[in-house]
């Protein structure tokens, strides 16, 4: 068990990184320098960590689940904010949404990464064997690792396209709703992670009603398709699965 937290621990922590890095990348290539100054602009994990966000939350998360279901199938966590200052974009309200896409999108590539690093092999019959099959019968670990690497970075990148204000997705409804609008949505972020909190936590609990992860389970199996079929990989019904 010790193995498999490691195994799932390491990709979260590099996707809540690189992910943050990415909106602190983005700003600066947008004319803003804050979180360059604040020394934020930084591949190092520690720099960006949280310690109930990055830690508490999704390591408490990752041990429920190894311990009852005996693998990781949801992942939620957030880092410390990467300062950004709108005030220095030529346009405020679109530079925070391109910003807020830097995010998720560095996720998606770093899922398409993981599917590329997949082999490609062929199953007994001589018919295609799944890439994630291929890469677990002959690197158990490093199959896996690849494995939970992908899922993390799916699932982060897709849930914080939630259009829920301090998600990125919030930021990018902001950037493109019409001004008024768009204001009254910003004033969300103030509840914005109480809402979000709810939803995923407090509703499953209380009423057996889950919509975030109804949606990732008909998402995910398509996102996970879709990143190993840009890797190159065959991912028809009759030529082997991606899960």
């Amino acid at each position: 068990m010790l193995l498999q937290f490691v195994l799932a621990a390491v990709p979260a922590v590099l996707a809540i990184t690189l992910h943050e890095a990415a909106h602190g990348y983005a700003a600066l290539m947008l004319g803003d320098d804050t979180a360059r100054r604040a020394s934020r602009l930084s591949l190092n994990p520690i720099r960006h960590i949280d310690r109930v966000g990055t830690i508490i939350v999704p390591g408490l998360l990752m041990l429920g689940q190894l311990l009852t279901i005996h693998r990781v199938a949801f992942m939620f966590g957030w880092a410390k904010p990467v300062p950004v200052d709108p005030r220095r974009f030529p346009n405020p309200r679109r530079g925070m949404a391109l910003v807020a896409v830097a995010g998720p999108l560095m996720n998606f590539v770093l899922a398409w990464i993981g599917a590329l690093l997949m082999p490609a092999a062929n199953g007994p019959d001589g018919g295609s064997l799944g890439a994630l099959d291929a890469m677990l019968a002959t690197h158990p670990f490093v199959g896996m690792f690849l494995f939970y690497f992908i899922l993390t970075n799916l699932v982060l990148g897709l849930f914080n396209l939630l259009p829920i204000p301090p998600l990125d997705g919030g930021r990018i409804a902001v950037g493109v709703l019409p001004l008024p609008l768009a204001i009254r949505w910003a004033q969300l972020e103030r509840a914005g992670l109480f809402i979000v909190l709810l939803v995923v936590f407090v509703l499953p609990w209380l009423i057996d009603f889950d919509p975030v992860g109804a949606a990732l389970n008909t998402i995910l199996p398509w996102a996970f398709r879709t990143v190993f079929w840009l890797a190159g990989h065959d991912v028809s019904e009759t030529g082997g699965g991606v899960l």
